[in-house]
């Protein structure tokens, strides 16, 4: 396909929502946020060339709070997906392509939790495609879900071993896609931002733009405060204060 969607990959609390929303306000890229359209949709409905598999799966999409926030038309889906391949990553793509059309934006990519179990389905799909694997220190990491949401998503060790089995698929996908997937370590984001931002625009094919560090175009990620996990934050601010909070959190 002809799209060149940008995928954020990683698990939770590794800055997957800051690379959203810095990526999200460069002038030509639109951000989709968790749309998990990968983890829920692809291959549950069949055949999509077959017209009543694609109205099931379009049907329950319409349904979907995250793809609901998309404002789609489904008469526009409808028609052009008649004109497409007809397959699960020619809907996904209408999505993200409307999306960043009424933003005015000519590219547009997603943040979805762990897109890097579905690189090879993603490449195979979309050659153009680039994937943007966030790292963070595991303690860090841990200590940040920890504070957000207490013990109930799981002890020390799932963590370590989540932590783990993502950064065992990072380095695979390297090796596999090489110059289509990238590893940004959150601490680097933090501490060298601009720096950083400059290396993932050359990695994608844009040109640095300064309106990524103001994060104007992501609201939901200015009104959350940042998302972090320890206090609000002014809009726009990449604060360091979260690194090395492990110790303060954890025994």
């Amino acid at each position: 396909m002809e799209s060149k969607p940008i995928y954020i990959a990683g698990p939770e609390r590794s800055g997957t929502s800051l690379i959203y929303a810095l990526l999200g306000s460069h002038p030509d890229i639109a951000m989709t946020r968790r749309t998990n359209l990968w983890t829920h949709f692809y291959g549950q409905y069949g055949d999509l060339a077959q017209p009543e598999n694609f109205e099931r799966c379009l049907a329950m999409m319409l349904r979907y709070k995250r793809v609901v926030r998309l404002d789609p038309d489904p008469e526009r889906i409808r028609r052009e997906f008649m004109q497409s391949d007809r397959s699960y990553a020619a809907l996904f793509a209408l999505l993200g392509e409307h999306f960043a059309e009424r933003q005015g934006k000519m590219r547009w990519g997603d943040k979805s939790l762990n897109t890097e179990r579905y690189a090879e389905l993603i490449f195979a799909d979309f050659p153009e495609a680039r994937m943007i694997h966030m790292v963070r220190d595991p303690r860090d990491r841990y200590a940040s879900s920890l504070t957000r949401w207490g013990p109930n998503r799981g002890g020390v060790g799932s963590a370590t071993a989540m932590w783990s089995w993502s950064v065992a698929m990072a380095r695979r996908n390297m090796a596999r896609y090489p110059g289509r997937y990238a590893i940004l370590r959150y601490e680097t984001l933090i501490f060298r931002p601009e720096e950083a931002l400059r290396e993932i625009c050359n990695f994608i094919g844009e040109p640095y733009s300064p309106l990524m560090l103001t994060m104007q175009d992501a609201e939901l990620f200015r009104e959350e405060g940042g998302n972090s996990s320890y206090g609000r934050r002014p809009p726009g601010v990449i604060s360091t204060s979260s690194i090395g909070k492990f110790r303060n959190v954890l025994t």
